[in-house]
This record gives structure tokens, sequence and C-alpha cells, in this order.
């Protein structure tokens, strides 16, 4: 019983000097978790963070604008290109038969204006001589009048004469005849001038529908030439050239393959513009606006710090641009936490590892509230 009573003794002793070991470690855990949970509460007051972000860039597909088959591919998976550069080149020759007929029907067409405006200078021509006759007629009609008066008044003279025995017969006779003569020869100057002038006009009519054919030929022209510089655009779209700098995407075609106009042959990143779409919950935006200071840390470099800034909000959640947006109007409402997509743009051209970052890539935002 005695060793009993000692034995507790010492175990009383040992659990009394292990107490303060005890106590010195759980106040250590509580000022520790106290210290924890007061900055990790300082720091949400001064920063959103949101790992559902994403490097975001632009990407234009190659898309021929005319149909064909592929004669040469000219870039490889993940080359990179500047502007202008040539992707591909589809087979020209039908688009070169095209043009060549193209500006054949055009020159027939300028052919066809050259004649047409012969042709009414011909007939302007024709205007000027009939009018020139005309006045020619008219010359020849005043002579003739005078003619008519002189014979009438020597027929006049004569008749009063052979009344009186005074002048033979023959010589009433020839001044009677030359009366008539005169008369005849103005008459027939008149019809003269009758015909020249129908002719004038039918020459001023044929002119004036020659000047339309030349309107409608010069149309015409026009017309060929529109469609040999259709065909000339249409032949330079067999090189199809990249529009912007950027990275070539995997290719899906090969030569010979014949390929529609407006189909998505493959894709060119942009490499030059490569920013970060980060979705934050509709209840972290309340302090955030454009222009505030962003710290990026990508997965593919841990231990690098991208500096960059929020530069604008989406006009509507990511939901609402989703094939098939909720209808909270069918009744079936279940309150879920919206996110907002947020552009973010980097801000540091020095940094070299901005260019390495890649669409897709997956990030870590934190936005500096103040």
């Amino acid at each position: 019983m005695e060793t009993t009573t000692i034995e507790r003794k010492e175990m009383k002793q040992k659990a009394k000097k292990r107490n303060p070991v005890f106590l010195i470690i759980l106040c250590v855990l509580v000022i520790g978790g106290a210290w924890f949970g007061i900055s990790k509460y300082i720091h949400s007051q001064h920063h959103e963070e949101t790992d559902d972000a994403q490097v975001s860039a632009d990407i234009t597909p190659v898309i021929p604008r005319v149909s064909g088959y592929i004669k040469e591919i000219k870039v490889d998976d993940n080359q990179y290109v500047k502007k202008g550069d040539t992707l591909l080149v589809l087979d020209d020759r039908d688009f070169v038969i095209k043009l060549e007929e193209a500006q054949a029907a055009l020159v027939t067409a300028q052919s066809n204006l050259q004649i047409a405006k012969a042709t009414t200078s011909a007939a302007r021509a024709n205007i000027s001589t009939a009018q020139a006759s005309i006045g020619t007629i008219d010359a020849q009609i005043d002579a003739a009048s005078v003619n008519v008066w002189r014979a009438t008044q020597d027929y006049e003279r004569y008749s009063n004469l052979i009344k009186d025995h005074s002048i033979t017969q023959q010589q009433y006779e020839q001044a009677d005849a030359a009366k008539q003569t005169a008369e005849k020869q103005l008459q027939i100057l008149q019809e003269q001038k009758k015909q020249a002038s129908r002719q004038t006009n039918a020459v001023t009519v044929q002119s004036n529908a020659t000047a339309q054919q030349i309107g409608a030929a010069n149309a015409i022209v026009q017309q060929k030439q529109v469609e040999v510089d259709a065909a000339k655009l249409n032949l330079s779209y067999t090189a199809v050239v990249a529009q912007q700098d950027g990275l070539v995407s995997k290719i899906n075609v090969q030569p010979g393959q014949f390929i529609q106009g407006g189909q998505s042959l493959f894709s060119l990143v942009h490499s030059n513009s490569i920013w970060v779409t980060a979705n934050f919950k509709e209840t972290q935006i309340n302090k955030m606006h454009e222009g505030q200071k962003v710290i990026i840390t990508a997965d593919a470099f841990k231990h690098h710090e991208f500096e960059a800034k929020l530069a604008s909000f989406s006009p509507a959640t990511g939901s609402t641009f989703s094939l098939l947006p909720p209808d909270n109007a069918t009744g079936n409402f279940v309150k879920t936490v919206q996110r907002l997509p947020v552009r973010i743009e980097f801000t540091d051209a020095s940094d070299s590892l901005v260019h390495k970052l890649r669409p897709g890539m997956n990030v870590v935002v934190d936005v500096h509230l103040n």
C-alpha cells in the first residue's frame, strides 16, 4: 500500500511538471491561429483574389476568301509569322483564265465604244454636209426666184407687144417658155430643199441614236472593267496571308485538299495581345474599379509575379453568354453566386516572361483594392 501511494505521488509530480509545456504549446497555437486569422482578415480588406482566371489572347481564324485546291502550305505548326506573310497558296490557274476572259471582254467593249464614237462622228459630219447643201439650195432658190421674176416681166412685156404685132409670135413663145422654165426650176429647187431637210432630220435622229449607243457602250466598258478588277481581286485571294503578327496553331489541311471559301482552316494567336480574364464572384466586385493594381502568378511560373492593372468589367455575367442561359422565370429558381469576367492587362513591358504565357494557362489574380 505504501508503494502504491508513493507511485501516485510521483505521477502527480510528473503531471505538474508537464502542465507548463502543454500550456505554452497551446498558447503558441492560439496566438499563431489568431495572427493568421487577423492577417487574413486584414489582407481581405485590401485585396480580392481568385484562382478562376486564365490567360487570354486575340485568336484569328485563317479563312480563305475563295474556294480552290491547296497548292502549297508555307508555314508549320507553332511557327511565328508577321503581318503580310504568306500562309498558304491555292491553285490559281482557273482564276488566271477568268482574268484573261474578263480582259478580253473589256477589249471587245472598248472596241465597240470606239466604233460607236466613229459612227457618231460620221453622222455629225453628214449633218454638216446636209446643212451645207441646204444652204447651197437656198442660194440657188434665191437665184431661181430672180430668174422667175425677170422671165415674168419679159413675158408680160411681150404679151403687150404681141397684141400690137410689134414682135413676132416666135419671140412671144420664147418669152413664155423662158417664164415656164424659170418657174419649173424654182419648183425643182424647192423640192430639193425639202428633201435635204428631211435627210438632215433623219441624219440628226441617227446621230442622237448613235450618241445613246455611246452611253450604252461606255456603261458596258465600265461593267467589264469591274469584272476585270473582281477577277484580279479573286486571283490575289489565292495567296492567304497573315492579318496580324502571331503564332500559327496546328494546321489541319494538306496540299491538294479542296477548301471552300469561308472555311476555317487553322488559327493565328496574336503574340502581342495577351491579357487575363478573371472570373470574380459578384460579391467581390463592390470595391473593385478600373485602374487598380493587380499581381498575377501563373502556375507555369509559380515564383514570379506579373504586374498588371484592372482594365474593364464584362457587361454581363459569364452564364448570360452561355449556350443555354438560366431562365429564372420558369420557376426553378435556385440562387447561386454568379461570376463576372474581368479583363486584366499586363503593365510591365520589360517582363520577358509575359511573352511565354499562352492562352488557356491558369493564373491566380490578386487585386489591390487601395
